[in-house]
């Protein structure tokens, strides 16, 4: 891999980022990076974020060739300088050109929405892998899948990788024979211009409710829905759940750069729809069985363009909850889009799991646990509700808290999830705090609580010692509630990632302790 400057030049002035060029020479980067730490001999250094000129200093002392940056720094004296208006946008559209552009040898899904997109992104995955005979690649919130060897998984650290990662681990994918690629996109990635200039050829837009809106993140909620909506102007073909919030103004996003006859809307038989432009759906979905174990939905083509997918079937999924039918529905047209046959999806959905969503344990004396993932009001809320429907239980527990430095919008939301499902216990705990204080999190949760409607709120910042206190609080016929983290294996405190074991491995521990 490769970027002469002459390339590089050309298409910042294209794409009008260009400002000017000081100390220009003929080079050929044989590199790219916006981590110092990583620069070799021959690197275009990228002066990114929460950039230092220290950094610059070090990326120039290891052998970076030149560098990109919205203003000259003393630091880099004597190394050409590519000054630019938008340093993101010219870094993912250098980045592309540097790693030989791999989406254009890769089929591309994105999926975005509040709530789901992980869940269809396995969904989605797992067919194609199946139709593909094992030639698709994964960019998920939690896992990045490159190939098929053991070293080409390994855990996100974003949902959407910054530019540079993004293009890199695209080409190794395409060049460990990956020909499909589904990829989790989030508004993030849109508002920071980490994905400027890709093309998808299938975007999906699942749902949209408030979210990531505050400090940090999206000013507000309509900045955070055109984020969103991006990824529908970016696509060739777009997957719409009907059923969602601001479904005229998700439509007609789509709509600006889509033919109609590209733009496939789903919804539940029977919602109750108000579409734009005298739209119907092209396909319905019908429940037929739920529990705690699996989800059946029947599928039904009911457009010309949709029976022409010939993905009319019975299904039968291992991820429960009624709510991830439509994630399910998402990912099988998705997957006929881009060739994948009904029987692949049969084959295939009732074998997915998902670590950290709705996993179950059941014991002996203490209930049963639920571990999931849900960390908003709309997730929350269909969590408790679709527990408290399937289990008849006694007691609810649940065990949350909210993220630090960014999600401020999350804890009204937990706030208001809480009281109309009228948990009877809520231990207020730490989850990710970055540099803010859990203990004041927590109380701001609380305040939003009503407390005429939820049984007792108790604080324990120590997430283990939270999930502990509430086994011991709960009896066979009670569940337990621990929700947020999921499986995630770090709680990010002040800057650090700092190993954790993930809620299910704690309430396993500690039930054999006190069971055993």
């Amino acid at each position: 891999m490769e970027l002469h400057v002459t390339l590089a030049l050309t298409l910042l002035r294209e794409h009008h980022l260009l400002d000017h060029v000081s100390n220009l020479t003929d080079f050929t980067a044989t590199s790219v990076s916006y981590d110092s730490r990583t620069v070799k001999k021959g690197t275009l250094f990228f002066c990114k974020g929460n950039f230092k000129p220290a950094y610059l200093a070090s990326a120039k002392k290891q052998g970076a060739i030149a560098y990109v940056a919205e203003r000259e720094y003393p630091e880099g004296q004597g190394l050409p300088a590519i000054i630019v208006n938008d340093e993101q946008k010219a870094m993912a559209l250098l980045g592309a050109a540097f790693y030989g552009y791999p989406q254009n040898d890769l089929f591309i899904i994105g999926i975005t929405g509040t709530k789901g997109k992980t869940t269809t992104a396995y969904f989605a995955d797992n067919v194609l892998r199946q139709s593909t005979k094992q030639h698709s690649a994964l960019f998920s919130t939690q896992d990045r899948v490159l190939g098929n060897k053991p070293e080409d998984r390994f855990k996100s650290d974003l949902t959407t990788p910054e530019s540079l990662d993004l293009f890199h681990d695209m080409r190794a994918a395409v060049n460990n024979g990956m020909t499909h690629l589904i990829m989790e996109v989030s508004s993030q990635a849109f508002k920071k211009n980490r994905v400027y200039g890709l093309k998808y050829n299938v975007g999906i837009f699942l749902n949209i409710s408030p979210d990531h809106i505050g400090r940090n993140e999206h000013p507000t909620f309509a900045d955070y829905l055109h984020c969103k909506e991006q990824l529908m102007v970016n696509s060739r073909t777009c997957i719409i759940n009907a059923e969602s919030a601001h479904i005229t103004d998700i439509y007609y996003a789509a709509k600006a750069t889509t033919q109609p006859e590209n733009i496939y809307l789903f919804a539940r038989h029977g919602a109750d729809l108000s579409l734009p432009d005298n739209q119907t759906v092209d396909f319905e979905y019908r429940n037929d069985l739920e529990d705690l174990h699996e989800s059946e939905f029947e599928l039904k083509a009911v457009s010309d363009k949709g029976h022409q997918l010939h993905l009319d079937h019975r299904y039968l999924t291992s991820v429960p909850g009624d709510y991830n039918e439509g994630n399910a529905v998402a990912a099988i047209i998705a997957s006929g889009l881009a060739g994948a046959q009904a029987e692949d999806a049969v084959e295939t959905l009732d074998h997915v799991h998902i670590k950290g969503r709705m996993e179950m344990l059941k014991t002996k004396q203490h209930g049963t646990i639920y571990v999931d993932y849900a960390h908003n009001y709309a997730s929350l809320k269909r969590l408790l509700a679709f527990l408290k429907r399937q289990t008849d239980a006694g007691k609810v527990t649940v065990v949350l808290g909210a993220t630090g430095d960014k999600g401020i919008s999350r804890r009204p939301g937990f706030g208001k999830a809480l009281n109309e499902s009228q948990a009877d216990v809520v231990i207020l705990t730490t989850d990710d705090p970055g540099y803010e204080d859990p203990l004041k999190i927590a109380h701001e949760i609380d305040s939003y609580i009503d407390h005429d409607c939820v049984g007792e709120v108790q604080f324990e910042m120590d997430r283990q010692k939270a999930i502990q206190k509430a086994i011991d609080l709960s009896d066979n016929d009670d569940i337990v509630v621990l929700a947020g983290k999921g499986a995630d294996p770090y709680q990010k405190i002040k800057g650090v990632d700092t190993p954790y074991p993930t809620d299910m491995k704690v309430a396993k521990s500690y039930i054999n302790k006190i069971e055993n």
